[in-house]
């Protein structure tokens, strides 16, 4: 306990100076604020993909109308990181904490040492397995494959060689967004995946690699390249463009980040899916301060991962090509008219 009390003073002086999350403290994270508000944390693998900006404010914007606090933090996927993480904020006496893992096997870790401190714990976005999580907030991602599997067929005819890319190895949603595709894939016996490849945290350099590669391997007979997100897509892009290639091989993404927006305005890709990560963030903001405040939450489905059945949320998902965009990107403001066309168009 002493040495508990003692983290803890440590922790408030170091978020008080102002060098917590590499030198900016927000607001929201100020220990002087009312102590009756419901304290949670919100921890998120990576803010490299442009989405993530978007899962904070919409998080701490929800939590804070709801009279709650929250403390942010972000790992660089860094399990290490991640570790640290969780430290500080059981340290800081949170409540509840919403974490997106790293790693989804060696996350159970964290969440034994949360429960030992009557925490609990909602797992956004990715899987924790055989752990006592006491929420899960997700997307369909399974649909998401099918959905953009579904376009990739449309696109070359049921035929051609197609390259899928796939994101960090063990990831609930990569492994779920994979198996989307397949479940389309392996109807049409004219398809031919030749490559079938993780990608370290996600990175869209190693994705324009592996494109790079393919088209290499290949002689640029490529007909379609489908992204486990965003951000993997868009490194296709930069390999097929070195090939004067765009437009003529689909490409598809998911989470709809700005730049792949405008690469679908412009003609460079062809599909995205649009994960309602405004309703993923608000509900996993209202399902921490139901937990907080020792009260029940509604949910969609039973998941099991592998330790029992954990309540699951589960966002919509929707499908965007160049049709779309004014539906569903621009109408419902997730992106601006001018930030996806520019501010002199019409």
């Amino acid at each position: 306990m002493i040495e508990k009390l003692k983290n803890s003073f440590i922790v408030y002086l170091i978020s008080i100076l102002g060098v917590v999350n590499g030198g900016t403290v927000p607001l929201t994270c100020s220990l002087a604020a009312d102590t009756n508000k419901p304290l949670v944390g919100f921890i998120l693998s990576t803010m490299q993909e442009e989405r993530y900006q978007r899962d904070k404010r919409i998080f701490i914007e929800t939590v804070e109308k709801l009279g709650g606090r929250v403390i942010f933090a972000s790992c660089n996927n860094s399990e290490q990181t991640q570790a640290s993480e969780v430290d500080n904020l059981l340290a800081q006496g949170v409540k509840a904490i919403v974490i997106q893992p790293v790693n989804g096997d060696t996350a159970s870790s964290f969440v034994k040492q949360a429960k030992q401190d009557g925490v609990a714990i909602i797992d956004y976005d990715r899987l924790i397995k055989n752990a006592p999580i006491d929420a899960y907030i997700t997307e369909d991602s399974f649909k998401v494959g099918q959905l953009q599997a579904d376009e990739a067929v449309k696109f070359t005819h049921s035929k051609g060689n197609y390259v899928l890319l796939m994101g960090q190895a063990g990831h609930s949603v990569a492994e779920a967004r994979t198996a989307g595709v397949m479940s389309v894939l392996r109807k049409y016996p004219l398809i031919h995946l030749v490559v079938k490849q993780y990608h370290s945290g996600w990175s869209p350099n190693l994705a324009m690699q592996t494109t790079e590669n393919a088209l290499t391997q290949n002689k640029n007979n490529i007909q379609a390249v489908i992204a486990n997100n965003s951000g993997m897509a868009h490194g296709a892009i930069q390999a097929l463009q070195e090939q004067k290639l765009l437009g003529k091989v689909f490409v598809a993404g998911a989470d709809s980040d700005l730049a792949a927006i405008k690469d679908i305005a412009a003609g460079k890709q062809q599909f995205e899916v649009l994960i309602s990560i405004n309703d993923m963030a608000q509900r996993a903001a209202e399902v921490a301060i139901a937990l907080a405040k020792n009260q029940t939450f509604k949910y969609d489905s039973l998941v099991n991962n592998g330790f029992g059945k954990i309540k699951t949320v589960n966002a919509p998902v929707f499908p965007v090509d160049k049709t779309k965009i004014e539906e569903r990107i621009i109408r419902t403001g997730f992106h601006t008219h001018d930030a996806v066309y520019g501010k002199n168009s019409e």
